[in-house]
Formats: structure tokens, sequence, C-alpha cells
């Protein structure tokens, strides 16, 4: 059995990969989404192949960008408890100074 990143590679194997979904980790999603963009850019494919080679890219680019939604939601959020923590006890010094 071969896998997505394998069908990638092979003429046509782009347009028979399976629906991207969460399953795809960030990086494998990318890396597809990569050669997908350099099998357009060579040319040499049939409308219908060209054609399932975007729809696959526009899935491969969605999953990427839930990806990196996901971790800008979970940076904000350790951000926001860091600032709570650092913040309390900023005004506590503040009040101790006057």
């Amino acid at each position: 059995m071969t896998t997505t990143d394998e069908k990638a590679g092979e003429p046509g194997g782009g347009a028979t990969a399976p629906p991207a979904d969460s399953t795809l980790g960030y990086e494998q999603a990318r890396d597809e989404l990569i050669e997908v963009v350099r099998r357009l850019e060579a040319g040499g494919t049939t409308l219908e192949e060209s054609l399932a080679l975007w729809e696959r890219g526009e899935q491969l680019a969605k999953v990427c960008r839930r990806w990196l939604e996901g971790a800008r939601a979970r940076l904000d959020a350790a951000l926001a408890d860091s600032g709570d923590e650092d913040g309390a006890g900023d005004e506590d010094d503040q009040e101790a100074d006057t």
C-alpha cells in the first residue's frame, strides 16, 4: 500500500490521493502541498490531472491553515496566561512603591 506522499510523486498520483483531513500532520500536509505546486508549475499534465492537483492543493492548504490557526490560538492562550501572572505581580509591585 502506498502513502499519499508516495502517490504525489507518481504521474497522476496526486489526482487519486485521498481527501486531506485532520489526520494529516502539518509537515506532512505542507510537504505534499509543495509537491503539488511543483507538479503544477512543471506542467505536462492533462487538464483533468491539473484540476485534480489544484483541488488537492486547496484541501492541503486548508489542513495547513487549520494547524497554524490552532498553533496561534495555543500561543495566544499561553501568552495570555503568562501575561495574567506577570501583570498581577506588576500591579502589586507598583502599589508597594507608592
